[in-house]
């Protein structure tokens, strides 16, 4: 199975990825098939050289079967790449306070009870 992913490079502190074509069962900086683009996170959301991809080799590799990590997809979104929104990730965020404890939980619904209590009152 074919992945596009991100392979970290740059040294510590100043992150810079490639955007690559490799095996899923290949490790993280290992070898790769073909080199689509490049991420450097550390120019701003607007600079046109935050990610620069090949738009043809994706949208082949893409018809062949290769899938996008999620932060992959994302950008390949934003880029307007064919074929690419399939894969468009679908988290949603959680709920204040839904990963709460039993007791932490006990304790808002509490103080949520008291707050309506005293509006009636």
């Amino acid at each position: 199975m074919l992945k596009i992913r991100l392979s970290l490079g740059g040294r510590k502190g100043v992150p810079f990825y490639r955007i690559l074509v490799t095996n899923s069962t290949s490790p993280r900086d290992s070898k790769f098939i073909e080199k689509l683009g490049t991420y450097n996170p550390l120019l701003g959301d607007s600079d046109e050289k935050r990610v620069v991809i090949n738009k043809e080799r994706i949208e082949h590799w893409l018809t062949v079967g290769a899938q996008p990590s999620e932060r992959v997809a994302k950008f390949l979104i934003n880029l307007g790449v064919k074929g690419a929104e399939k894969y468009k990730p679908n988290y949603k965020p959680k709920a204040k306070g839904s990963n709460l404890k039993k007791k932490a939980k006990e304790k808002l619904a509490k103080e949520q009870e008291a707050k309506a209590s005293e509006a009636q009152a």
